[in-house]
């Protein structure tokens, strides 16, 4: 990502935790405590001195109860969104070049996501358990990817699908050269407390 681009996306979520922190009352600890990251972490979020990865985003929007694109863009309210290519958020770069892109979700706490990930040879994603509940829905496009699940291995070769419970630890591998793949996510809205 850019430097630009990154500074741009820092401030916009900064803005967004805040505003959903501030309008659920919430302190620093508080939120820390709920997303299970250190309140250092949340303030230099809030401060746009941080862009977080992927694991961090995710535990926040559950930690608020919103979903991750809630906390990505600005404006709310839409009937219909439309993303353009140009738009697309690039969450992940591997070091081989591979790319992890949110291309669309649901806002609020139903999350539902659509992500196109891209690894090259050797790359790997290791993903940290969602919340519970979570469900991941993949399809293979191009090439052959491993997926990792508590110590098991599956994998999958182009035109295949998976569906599996992702409140536990999980892994992406490039097992060929390059592999390309679609991921929906789904995060039912947490229990209330």
């Amino acid at each position: 990502m850019e430097s630009a681009e990154a500074d741009q996306m820092a401030a916009v979520i900064a803005r967004n935790v805040a505003l959903r922190r501030h309008g659920q009352r919430l302190s620093y600890e508080q939120l820390a405590r709920r997303a299970g990251v250190s309140k250092g972490v949340v303030v230099q979020i809030e401060q746009a001195r941080s862009n977080p990865n992927i694991a961090t985003l995710c535990r926040l929007a559950s930690a608020l109860g919103v979903a991750v694109v809630d906390l990505l863009e600005e404006g709310a309210g839409a009937a219909v969104r439309i993303v353009r290519a140009a738009d697309v958020p690039v969450l992940w770069r591997g070091a081989g070049g591979g790319r992890g892109r949110l291309l669309a979700g649901t806002r609020g706490p139903d999350m539902l996501e659509l992500w196109e990930w891209e690894l090259c040879a050797g790359e790997r994603y290791d993903g940290a358990a969602h919340a519970a509940g979570t469900r991941e829905v993949l399809h293979v496009i191009e090439g052959r990817l491993a997926v990792e699940l508590d110590g098991e291995r599956f994998e999958l070769d182009r035109g295949d699908g998976m569906t599996f419970a992702a409140d536990r630890r999980h892994a992406y591998l490039a097992v060929s050269d390059r592999v390309r793949f679609t991921m929906i996510v789904h995060e039912p809205p947490a229990a209330p407390a």
